[in-house]
């Protein structure tokens, strides 16, 4: 069994929220701040977020 692993995602561009798939992320780095996830949104907006333990809360930012 596959399972894929999506996430939504509030775009600070287009100001829809939208489901993020795993063809759209471009990087993932471990920061001293958390999981610094780097992906296009639908619209071709470069989009960034922070994920992991350390982070209280997921607010969306533009790259």
């Amino acid at each position: 069994m596959e399972v894929t692993v999506v996430f939504a995602h509030h775009c600070t561009s287009c100001d829809r929220t939208e489901l993020i798939d795993p063809s759209m992320i471009l990087s993932l780095a471990n920061t001293e701040r958390g999981i610094e996830v780097r992906f296009e949104c639908w619209c071709g907006a470069e989009q960034s977020m922070l994920s992991g333990r350390r982070v209280k809360s997921r607010e969306a930012a533009a790259v």
